[in-house]
């Protein structure tokens, strides 16, 4: 297997833009998902954020996730689970609202580097997004209008850990789907490895990196860009053995955004790709998702497709 995409993003700046550039794009084509280094983000930043995370989850969480696996009866599983997912989690929204503030337990200083971390994120985010619609030929700016609805897109935090488990083999850290949203940044554990991605028919390891940002293209993308990119399964794989740490930040579109192909990649690729995908709203979509999470994204797309008479789109104004 070829490998897995590393992105130095600081050779964005200098002679070797071109090739970098075609990194990416074979990335987002090949594989939907890449891992960044010298993204920007300083590793004292990222450094306090695991600390803190790995803290809290010791202090407020630990207890609670061995309870509940005590009360499901998990530790003596003899057949495979496939309707729960062996990780303990907590969320937090950014936009168009925080709620950092009302998350119980967290420290000051762990709200205070959490919102520091996810405005460097949202950045780096906004930076990844003009830099796809370069490589698509899409003004810059388009996917972040794409977005955008009436009160800017959603950003949100899924903090995740994974503890050792008995049974990794009958149960999973967290099932095979692809991410509804749109473009998925993730700080992931750089000792303790479990994220796998589907390609070509075989389950990849991400590699854990230290100081790394790994990169997933979700549903969204591959709608606006006409199937040009792809979202992709992955699937987290728990281990007996030490606690898998997970910081994955979604930048999504708001909730009234309407979501369709980019008209100059429908036109571009009329004759093999020509209205593969649906228009609609993207809070439909969620609500669609909801319950078809851990199944194939392509019912989805057809059921959106079935009622998108419905949905009124106008052009995406420009600035």
């Amino acid at each position: 297997m070829e490998n897995f995409p590393v992105i130095n993003l600081e050779k964005l700046n200098g002679e070797e833009r071109g090739a970098t550039m075609e990194i990416i794009k074979d990335a987002c084509e090949n594989w939907g998902f890449f891992e960044l280094i010298n993204h920007g983000i300083s590793h004292e930043l990222m450094d306090t954020v695991e600390r803190l995370t790995k803290e809290h989850y010791r202090k407020c969480m630990e207890q609670r996730f061995k309870e509940l696996v005590a009360a499901k009866g998990l530790e003596g599983v003899q057949t495979e689970v496939n309707d729960l997912d062996w990780e303990s989690t907590f969320f937090l929204r950014h936009l168009p609202h925080s709620n950092i503030s009302e998350i119980p337990d967290l420290q000051d200083e762990h709200r205070k580097v959490m919102k520091e971390f996810a405005l460097r994120l949202e950045k780096l985010a906004e930076e990844l997004l003009d830099l796809l619609c370069e490589n698509l030929g899409l003004e810059k700016g388009y996917l972040k209008k794409a977005f955008h609805g009436s009160k800017g897109p959603n950003f949100g935090t899924k903090v995740s850990n994974y503890p050792p488990c008995p049974k990794p083999d009958l149960i999973k850290g967290l099932r095979a789907h692809t991410d509804a949203g749109g473009i998925i940044l993730l700080f992931q554990d750089d000792k303790v490895s479990g994220l796998q991605l589907l390609k070509d028919d075989q389950w990849i390891d991400v590699p854990p990196m230290r100081h790394s940002i790994v990169i997933n293209l979700g549903d969204q993308i591959e709608v606006i860009t006409n199937g040009k990119y792809k979202s992709v399964m992955h699937r987290v794989i728990a281990q007996t053995d030490g606690n898998r740490m997970s910081i994955a930040s979604f930048y999504n579109p708001g909730g009234d955004a309407v979501i369709y192909p980019a008209p100059t990649l429908v036109e571009k690729e009329a004759d093999e790709n020509n209205n593969l995908y649906p228009k609609f709203v993207f809070e439909d979509y969620m609500k669609l998702y909801a319950g078809l999470k851990f199944q194939a994204k392509e019912p989805r797309f057809e059921a959106m497709k079935a009622i998108e008479s419905n949905v009124n789109v106008g052009p995406i104004a420009t600035a």
